[in-house]
C-alpha cells in the first residue's frame, strides 16, 4: 500500500494543463508577431518584382526606338518611332538591314504587374502611355512611350505604383 501513495517525491510524468496553456499562448503570441512581418516581406517580394519588370519593358521600348533610329525597322511617315504595342516586343519585328530579312525581338516575355489580377494576358496587365500623351496623366494612344502599374495602391515607399 506505500509503494501506491508516495506522494510529492514521485518523479511525474507529462506536462500539466497549466503548462499546456502556457505553452499554447506563448505560441500563439509569437504567431501574431510573425504574421505582419509575413505580410511585409510578401510585399516587398511583389515591390521588386514590379520595379524589375518596369525595368525590362521600359528597356525593350528603348530599344526598340534605337532600332528605328538607327533605320533597322520600317519608319513610316508620322510615326513616332515607338512600338506599336507590347506584343511587338515579344513578337519581333523585321530588320530592314538584314538581307535575309531576319526578325529583331526585344523581349523574351511580358510580364505580368504583379499587383494585378491573375486573369488575363500579361499585356493587359499594364496602363500604357503613348508619345502625345502628357506625364501627369497618361493615356494609350497610336504607341507605346511608356507603361506603368494600374494598381492604386500606394508603394512602401509612399508613392503610388502608379506613378512609379
Amino acid at each position: 500500500m506505500s509503494q501506491l501513495f508516495q506522494g510529492p517525491a514521485r518523479s511525474q510524468r507529462g506536462f500539466t494543463l497549466m503548462e499546456l496553456v502556457v505553452t499554447l499562448a506563448l505560441l500563439g503570441v509569437l504567431a501574431l508577431l510573425a504574421a505582419p512581418l509575413s505580410e511585409l516581406s510578401l510585399r516587398r517580394t511583389r515591390e521588386a518584382a514590379l520595379r524589375q519588370a518596369l525595368h525590362d519593358i521600359r528597356a525593350g521600348i528603348d530599344r526598340y526606338k534605337a532600332a528605328v533610329d538607327q533605320g533597322l525597322i520600317e519608319r513610316k511617315l508620322g510615326d513616332s518611332g515607338y512600338p506599336p504595342n507590347l506584343e511587338s516586343l515579344v513578337g519581333g519585328v523585321v530588320n530592314q538591314k538584314s538581307l535575309k530579312k531576319e526578325r529583331m525581338y526585344f523581349l523574351r516575355r511580358i510580364p505580368r504587374d504583379p499587383f494585378a489580377p491573375p486573369d488575363g494576358p500579361p499585356e493587359t496587365t499594364w496602363g500604357l502611355r503613348s508619345y502625345a500623351s502628357p506625364p501627369d496623366s497618361p493615356f494609350p494612344g497610336a504607341d507605346v512611350f511608356d507603361v506603368h502599374s494600374l494598381s492604386k495602391e500606394i508603394g512602401m515607399n509612399g508613392i503610388p505604383y502608379e506613378e512609379w
